[in-house]
């Protein structure tokens, strides 16, 4: 085997920093140290090399054990920032007005209750029209979400007192003809991993749960500029996996037997069976389109560096993105429209046009979808097909294309590596053990593992990822949108990419369970992604089919 030294002689020495983390009697690195080291490296060093790498060893322990008497909150992002933009990118340069469709005239309906299946455009026009108040409606939701989050387990805290000022100040506002838009007077909820200045943000977690962050996250600072009512923080699977928090398990409204699905849990479950009428979210790698699957709703991931994260907890830097969760694309394209734009504090968000027009038709768009995917074996094949069979009808032209024949589910794990940094503490500390899932699936094992991916291995995995956004650009070259199945190498290999995508219901399983159908974008490309999603979904009527709850 070729022999690597110097390089490598650094990172045994991170892997050993996770042995004598919580070791209190630390003993000198040795020979015999560094012969196990290289069996998880996969390296192998003569005894020679080995001893002539101690002094060097021992002396990166001692500096290891130096900045750890630093404290480095959540926030503080390293001064690497991941790029999603291939070589030769270039943003559309025109900035055009944002325009959406045409909607008949709402009315309040007969029975009251109906109001909560109401998209946010037609609780919008029920507002501008004054045929109902913010204060009402707000009072409306508040109602459920007290009368079903017993079933649910989606709320982790009301902010009732803050929805009930915001409703009220709307109110005034629009009584004064002072509109401010389409989300103006509209409830909402956050994901509990965006902090709200006078209530708790837990991240879903033992250790947090009574956590208290003195700021508004700027996506929260948005929407309240324009108008939005706040009216809960969400639930969220501890640290952002799955959907089970330190309150128990976020449920599926549509099979109370059955978890949300996470991580953005809370959100899609209270969003679905109409306890508001939209939420923010956050993906790493699947929590927008994971849960909104589970729970048909209606759920965008922006491309990374859309959106600002400021004032989000940080899972994973060059992953991590905040998006919204709704009944309708159109809704996702409005709430989307308020929050994404650069914010000066998150230095990977950037300035790039969203010309969001649902007006338009399908006329010139160019949509692909994933051959081959389509034509294996999967649960949800036939729903899938007859999604691409109404594309057709629609006069969609479907090119077939195919992924790059690239490492994706192979450099995952430079999610596993930033988040086992950004909860290092957590690991060091002992706290891990308060987490509600310690098997080995859960945070505290992958936080552990995760320390004994050497340096040089994750950025290597960088580098691959590197060349997969080169392929993606050159496979998606004259290429608008394309279709995959919601799950398998798709939702892997373009969550590390960076591309956008739009999670909608396309059926029903037997036992009545919604399933969903992805609309990929290019990067940067939502208006036009949202466009083509929001022509299928108009022509279908699943987005319109809602759990009944007792």
């Amino acid at each position: 085997m070729k022999k690597l030294i110097l390089p490598i002689a650094c990172l045994i020495s991170l892997a050993l920093g996770a042995f004598i983390s919580k070791v209190a009697d630390v003993q000198p690195i040795t020979v015999e140290v560094i012969n196990q080291a290289e069996k998880i490296l996969g390296l192998d060093f003569s005894d020679a090399e080995a001893d002539s790498m101690l002094s060097k060893l021992n002396d990166s322990r001692k500096d290891f054990e130096s900045i750890r008497k630093i404290p480095l909150d959540n926030s503080v992002t390293p001064a690497l920032y991941f790029n999603p933009l291939p070589v030769g990118f270039e943003f559309e340069k025109a900035y055009l007005p944002f325009k959406v469709s045409k909607i008949n005239a709402v009315k309040l309906p007969a029975n009251r209750d109906d109001l909560a299946f109401y998209s946010v455009r037609e609780l919008g026009e029920l507002l501008r029209t004054k045929q109902i108040s913010s204060l009402e409606l707000t009072k409306f939701f508040l109602e459920r979400l007290k009368k079903y989050d017993s079933q649910l387990h989606c709320v982790v805290s009301l902010t009732e007192g803050l929805a009930l000022k915001q409703a009220a100040q709307a109110d005034a506002e629009i009584k004064a003809g002072k509109y401010r838009g389409f989300l103006h007077g509209i409830p909402y909820g956050a994901k509990d991993l965006l902090a709200v200045k006078g209530y708790k943000t837990t991240w879903g977690s033992v250790p947090y749960k009574d956590q208290i962050i003195d700021q508004d996250a700027i996506v929260i600072q948005r929407l309240e500029q324009a108008g939005a009512v706040l009216c809960a923080k969400l639930t969220l699977g501890e640290l952002a996996s799955g959907d089970i928090w330190f309150g128990g398990k976020t449920l599926n409204p549509w099979d109370l037997k059955r978890g949300s699905s996470g991580s953005s849990a809370g959100v899609a479950s209270s969003v679905s069976a109409g306890l508001l009428p939209f939420g923010i979210g956050s993906e790493t790698l699947g929590s927008i389109v994971s849960p909104s699957t589970e729970c048909g709703t209606t759920g965008l991931r922006p491309t990374f560096g859309r959106v600002p994260r400021t004032g989000a907890m940080a899972l994973s830097w060059s992953m991590d993105k905040l998006g919204p969760i709704c009944r309708t694309v159109e809704d996702c394209a409005i709430v989307q429209n308020i929050i994404q734009g650069v914010d000066g504090k998150d230095f990977t968000c950037m300035k790039a046009p969203f010309n969001y027009d649902g007006t338009k038709d399908l006329k010139g768009i160019k949509i692909a979808y994933l051959k081959n995917d389509f034509e294996t074996k999967y649960p949800n094949k036939s729903t899938d097909s007859l999604t691409l069979l109404t594309l057709q009808k629609l006069g969609a032209e479907l090119i077939p294309i195919e992924l790059p024949n690239l490492p994706s589910n192979e450099i995952r794990f430079i999610l596993g590596v930033e988040a086992a940094a950004a909860f290092d503490e957590l690991t060091r500390s002992g706290k891990d053990d308060l987490l509600v899932r310690q098997g080995k699936a859960g945070w505290p094992n992958s936080f552990r593992a995760s320390r004994f991916i050497p340096a040089v291995e994750y950025l290597q995995a960088n580098r691959h990822r590197t060349l997969l956004i080169q392929a993606m650009e050159k496979t998606l070259k004259g290429i608008d949108v394309y279709i995959s199945p919601s799950f398998g190498k798709n939702l892997t290999l373009t969550n590390l990419t960076g591309h956008p995508c739009v999670v909608l219901p396309n059926g029903f399983r037997p036992e009545g369970r919604p399933v969903s159908i992805t609309f990929m974008g290019k990067l940067f490309g939502e208006a036009k992604l949202l466009q083509v999603a929001k022509i299928y979904q108009d022509a279908t009527d699943f987005h319109k089919k809602h759990p009944k709850l007792i």
